[in-house]
Formats: structure tokens, C-alpha cells, sequence
């Protein structure tokens, strides 16, 4: 995918200004970020010695669960308290609550109802079943290399490590509301006979929390799984239970007076817990099977068989490294500061690299 811009791949280093989104890129040769290494959704499905799996698509479910349930729950609301309404309205003539039961048999309103909620339903099945249809991303650091599947059933592609493209963006995202931030961690992974590329788009809240997703996972190629960083703690893991249960405490704790309106009302109407336990089955369902290509690429090599890294990139990380413990960062070691005005465009030969 040549870059009609600079007529050659991205290079770490190089950023780009375009729509009112700023982009870095971090790799091909992934050097050091000097960020620590987090991933705030465990998106590390699996590790070892030999490969790491990632799971793109992994999401939280809660949310959206949620407030399927709570516009469910938000029409049969309406029409009870339409059927109060009336009921009360007509006690003179006919008995209320043979005027309210009447009301809520009525047969066209629940098939309503459950079409609405059939259409919930489908919406949240398609999106749970995108996550499982494809294997995921696989790291190898033993041959530096990584494994992805373009389309479902196609045969696996195999990508040079260092030949990763990754990039971290900053934007903007415009709702009827506000402008809202917008940061995600971007990687591409290339065949270079084909030209095939698979983008993967990891939404963050920060820009740090999207280059620390990309530090997790160069530091496991370079270093080993023990440089993982350890799961987050479900307390702390927004969606779950326990991260539920730790919100419910602290709304009583700091809003006691609002805590049953504001809080017990509100959540029940959104189903409680179980919008929490439907996106951790959303998450946990077994995904596509591994192809067996990929898993004789997995197995183990002599320590011998190891691939080792290029010249270059142990030159230039050993660079980047002078620079991080100098007390400067990684956006000082390439000129780059986000947010500020684009310079005056300044035509230049095709083939002209960026500035930096």
C-alpha cells in the first residue's frame, strides 16, 4: 500500500495531519515507546513462549446490552403508565383495573414490544458473532513473525514482525451533543506479493493508553511474555460485575439521597447485572479454530532455530533508548507535538520523505 503521500510505506517516526486527525506512526522497525505496557481491555487472549494471540474485535458489550434493554423496558413503561393514565381517566365508567388489565393484554402493543426487542436482539448477535467468526491475530516471537486471516476461510498470511505497520491517532469526534477526543491505536498487517492489507482499530481513551496497547504487545516479541503487563483487575474492567458493584457502592456512598432514584431506578430499567454477564459471554465464546498451518507455525524452535533482530532496528532502538533516559519522550525524539497548527504546505518532489 504505497502512500500516495510520500510514494513509499510509512517509517516510524513520520506523522501526518489530515481532517483534523493527527497520526504517528510507530513502526515498521518498532522501536521503543518509553511508555509502560498496558492493555486496558485485555485484548491478549493468550500467551506463552512461543506466540501471543490477539483478539481483535474484543469489545465492551455492556453498554450496548444495556440500553437494548433499557428502550425495551422504557416502552413497556410508557404504555403502563398509559394504561394508569387511562384506567383512572375512565373509573366513573368501567372498573380500573378491568380497564388496565384490558389495556395491557392488548395483543398489537406486545407484538410491538417483541418485534423491538427481537431487532435488539439480532443487532446484539450479529455484532457478538463478528468477534468469534475470525481467529485471532497471532504473534510469534520465536520466528518474528505474525499470522492473520483476511477473510473467513482464507488462507492464513504471514508478516515479517518488523514490517508491521502501527500508528497511534488523535481526532475528533463530533456527536449532536459535543466534539468529543478521539484516540486509537491503528496497526496494519501487509502481504507483500499481494498487497493484502488487514487494519486493525483499537479505540483508547488517551493517547498514552494507545501507544502503552502497542508497547504490550512490542515488548512481549522483544522481551517474552514475562514483560506482560498483568490483566486488569475486574474491579477496575468497565462492564463487569465487580466494576457494577463497586459503582453501586460508591453512588451510596457519595449520593445517598439520589442513590435509590438515581441509581437503583435507573439501573434496573437497564436490566442490573445482566447486561455485565451478557458481555462477558459475548467475550469468552470460543472463537474460530486456528488453521493448521498456522499451528505447525507455532510449534516451538530450537533455541538456534530463533530469529533474531535486524541490525537496524537494534541501532536505531538503542538510539531511541539514549534519548528516553535523557528524561525526554519518544514524541521528542521524532519533533512531533499533537495539537498544534499544521505548518504552511510547502510542495515537494514526489518520493520526499517527511520531515521530521
Amino acid at each position: 500500500m504505497p502512500d500516495s503521500k510520500y510514494e513509499r510505506l510509512p517509517h516510524a517516526g513520520d506523522f501526518e495531519r489530515e481532517g483534523g486527525t493527527e497520526i504517528l506512526y510507530l513502526s515498521p522497525l518498532p522501536i521503543p515507546t518509553g511508555m509502560q505496557p498496558y492493555s486496558s481491555r485485555n485484548l491478549h487472549r493468550e500467551s506463552n513462549a512461543v506466540y501471543l494471540d490477539f483478539a481483535v474485535g474484543q469489545g465492551n458489550f455492556e453498554f450496548m446490552a444495556r440500553c437494548g434493554i433499557a428502550a425495551v423496558m422504557g416502552v413497556v413503561t410508557t404504555f403502563m403508565l398509559a394504561a394508569l393514565l387511562g384506567a383512572w381517566a375512565r373509573r366513573h365508567v368501567y372498573p380500573f383495573w378491568g380497564t388496565f388489565t384490558d389495556f395491557m393484554g392488548n395483543g398489537f402493543m406486545w407484538s410491538f414490544i417483541g418485534c423491538l426487542a427481537l431487532l435488539y436482539a439480532v443487532m446484539f448477535w450479529r455484532l457478538v458473532r463478528e468477534v468469534s467468526i475470525y481467529p485471532p491475530i497471532r504473534f510469534n516471537r520465536q520466528r518474528r513473525e505474525v499470522a492473520f486471516v483476511p477473510t473467513r476461510g482464507a488462507a492464513p498470511i504471514f508478516v515479517p514482525w518488523e514490517s508491521v505497520i502501527a500508528c497511534v491517532s488523535a481526532g475528533r469526534t463530533v456527536t449532536e451533543y459535543a466534539v468529543l477526543p478521539a484516540f486509537k491505536l491503528m496497526f496494519c498487517l501487509r502481504e507483500a506479493d499481494t498487497g493484502n492489507v488487514l487494519w486493525i482499530n483499537v479505540p483508547s481513551g488517551h493517547l498514552g493508553a494507545a501507544i502503552a496497547e502497542w508497547e504490550a504487545i512490542r515488548v512481549y516479541m522483544e522481551q517474552g511474555p514475562a514483560s506482560l503487563p498483568s490483566p486488569p483487575d475486574e474491579e477496575f474492567e468497565e462492564g463487569t460485575v465487580a466494576f457494577f458493584h463497586m459503582a453501586r457502592l460508591g453512588y451510596r456512598e457519595n449520593f445517598p439521597w439520589l442513590y435509590w432514584p438515581g441509581f437503583v431506578l435507573v439501573q434496573a430499567m437497564g436490566g442490573w447485572t445482566l447486561p455485565c454477564h451478557l458481555s462477558a459471554w459475548a467475550n469468552n465464546r470460543p472463537r474460530a479454530g486456528i488453521p493448521r498451518e498456522v499451528k505447525q507455525w507455532s510449534r516451538p524452535l530450537l533455541l538456534e532455530q530463533h530469529a533474531r533482530p535486524s541490525a537496524e532496528l537494534l541501532a536505531q532502538s538503542e538510539e531511541v533508548q539514549r534519548t528516553l533516559r535523557s528524561g525526554k519522550t519518544l514524541l521528542d525524539y521524532f519533533k512531533v507535538k499533537f495539537g498544534e497548527p499544521a505548518p504552511p504546505s510547502i510542495d515537494k518532489a514526489p518520493g520526499s520523505a517527511p520531515v521530521r
